[in-house]
């Protein structure tokens, strides 16, 4: 059961991700999360090194989406500005919303990668739409909602059974 909360990938935060390689194997769309993966959940706008990313990220041909269980006003504040389409309350990890992502950049899932900071709904949701996996570190170490402190409790049990089933790389964070 705890594999599927086993990432393809685990980089320290988006600027890590190796863009050529996802060019490569034929991504064309990145799936992110926002809070903790883009920015700290109380940062309300891009920084100015996010949007830079973000730029060259479009620059290079890749299509993006904000897949985000806050609300629309948070997800929608943070996403207009950079016109970036956003699917708020997603209920991630429910397949739905990773298919609704999928089908606004007209992409298949061997396509697109996820890229999130949560095992249970980013990583989960994704492996479960068959998409590629990215698990970003948490941008903020204190979390805010009562819902990702229980998440970030149930990874913990999961990391200690994957790496106690050599599951998960020695140098793989968290």
């Amino acid at each position: 059961m705890f594999k599927r909360l086993l990432p393809d990938q685990i980089v320290n935060t988006v600027f890590d991700i190796d863009l050529d390689e996802l060019h490569k194997r034929g991504v064309q769309g990145i799936i992110t999360d926002l809070d903790n993966t883009l920015v700290s959940a109380k940062t309300p706008l891009a920084t100015p090194q996010l949007v830079g990313w973000l730029d060259v990220v479009k620059d290079r041909g890749f299509k993006v989406v904000i897949l985000s269980n806050n609300n629309e006003t948070r997800v929608g504040n943070f996403a207009t500005p950079l016109g970036i389409p956003f699917i708020p309350a997603a209920r991630k990890p429910a397949g739905g919303s990773f298919r609704r992502a999928l089908k606004l950049m007209e992409l298949q899932p061997d396509q697109a990668v996820v890229v999130g900071d949560q095992m249970l709904t980013d990583v989960l949701g994704g492996r479960r739409a068959g998409l590629h996996t990215i698990l970003v570190t948490p941008i903020a170490p204190k979390e805010e909602g009562w819902a990702t402190q229980i998440n970030r409790k149930i990874e913990k049990i999961a990391l200690a059974r994957l790496r106690k089933k050599g599951l998960w790389p020695d140098k793989g964070g968290r």
